[in-house]
């Protein structure tokens, strides 16, 4: 008898031991969404942040672009969330790069369920017929045929980007300079079939700079080519891949792809213009943060995730790993070294900073990139109205927003 009460009070603590340690995740915003704190004091108990500090964050956010917000989530505690301008939690604004983050995710995805095609994961060589369609073939420079993937993925495969670019740690200028913007999201100049020409400024895609491995170029048009890649295996588009493999993992809201005023982009831009809801944008941190997991589900490969976060072998030259910045070796001394974050133009950054349980979001964006024609989405009138910041004048720099906001932020935690 008093064998069977011990056995039953051990598997009673296991439960609670169970249910303690058990990762928190929130419901979709239609069932109730993050779990939220309420006053400064139970943020400071609960979470180790001092309000004060977040409120000069988002005060400084403000100068660095002309519509945003700032959200931060500690523990899964959704301790911040304002917002200026055209910017609200329904707001989804073309977020430009911060895309390619997850036309990385759906490449980790999709290495996993194809093992057969990816037998060396990164390693593998990926410019061949097995993985690209017939339209890239014959190459028009053979040292494509030796790209690894990792390579394509950290911008490190030697495809023409912007300047400057790098070779161990020093700046260098390429000419010509490759695709950017909008222009690199189009199938036909990815493919090098014809240059782009805007103004005096020539791009192409036709040669690559360097040899593959041997430099580092911010490169839109490899990661429209990963999203090729993508499209040829799996038979469907970015979008639709995206959504049945993460949104629908992660209970997003309505998003898009933006860059619909663009006909000339046919396919899901796999180099940027996801248009995600703020607090959305904070489920793909959590689940960075959760390496992959997502409710016992492992959607991303941990693996995977943990290639994002650190200095990649397949990027010697700059701190980009597998479209996130990284800051595994130091390159910002201020910040802790496991952080890693996504940019996108417009100001806009995710973060993910393990150590402290911390994901934040810092939307920014510019008029147009909330417009209806740009995203597709139906705008708030009452956005075009009350929030209007018609005489704004930038008073922060935009490159210096990026990791002085980061900076701002964790020094409001308290450090146990």
């Amino acid at each position: 008898m008093k064998l069977r009460i011990f056995i039953t009070i051990i598997a009673l603590l296991g439960i609670i031991m169970s249910s303690c340690s058990r990762t928190y995740y929130p419901t979709s915003d239609l069932n109730g969404g993050w779990r939220t704190l309420k006053g400064a004091n139970e943020i400071n108990e609960k979470a180790g942040i001092d309000i004060q500090k977040l409120d000069d964050a988002f005060e400084y956010i403000k100068g660095s672009t002309k519509n945003g917000g700032l959200l931060v989530l500690r523990d899964g505690w959704l301790v911040y969330e304002r917002y200026f301008g055209k910017g609200h939690r329904d707001a989804t604004p073309n977020l430009a790069s911060c895309g390619k983050s997850f036309t990385s995710a759906a490449i980790g995805i999709l290495i996993e369920q194809h093992p057969e095609l990816f037998p060396e994961r990164l390693n593998q060589k990926i410019f061949n017929p097995k993985y690209l369609p017939n339209d890239f073939f014959p190459l028009s420079d053979l040292r494509m045929e030796n790209i690894k993937l990792g390579q394509l993925l950290s911008f490190s495969a030697g495809i023409r980007g912007n300047n400057p670019v790098y070779v161990k740690n020093q700046p260098q200028t390429i000419n010509p300079v490759g695709l950017d913007g909008w222009q690199a999201m189009v199938d036909e100049y990815v493919l090098g079939k014809e240059d782009v020409v805007d103004g005096k400024v020539s791009s192409s895609t036709k040669t690559l700079w360097c040899e593959p491995g041997e430099g580092y170029s911010y490169a839109t048009a490899s990661m429209h080519i990963a999203s090729i890649m993508l499209r040829h295996i799996s038979g469907m588009e970015l979008q639709e891949f995206l959504n049945k493999y993460l949104a629908k993992e992660l209970d997003w809201g309505y998003w898009n792809y933006a860059y619909r005023n663009q006909p000339l982009i046919k396919h899901t831009p796999g180099g940027g213009g996801i248009a995600l809801r703020a607090t959305d944008m904070l489920r793909f941190g959590y689940l960075m943060l959760n390496e992959g997991k997502w409710n016992g589900k492992q959607v991303i490969p941990k693996w995977y995730v943990k290639y994002c976060s650190q200095a990649s072998s397949y990027n010697i030259h700059y701190p980009y790993s597998l479209q996130f910045e990284v800051n595994s070796n130091g390159h910002w001394p201020d910040l802790p070294r496991d952080a890693y974050w996504k940019s996108g133009s417009g100001n806009h950054c995710i973060y993910i900073v393990p150590s402290l349980k911390l994901v934040v979001w810092k939307l920014g964006g510019r008029d147009d990139q909330y417009a209806q024609e740009n995203t597709g989405a139906s705008i708030d009138p009452k956005t075009l109205t009350t929030n209007d910041r018609k005489n704004w004048k930038a008073t922060v720099d935009e490159e210096e927003a990026i990791i002085k906001t980061l900076k701002m932020v964790i020094d409001g935690i308290k450090v146990n």
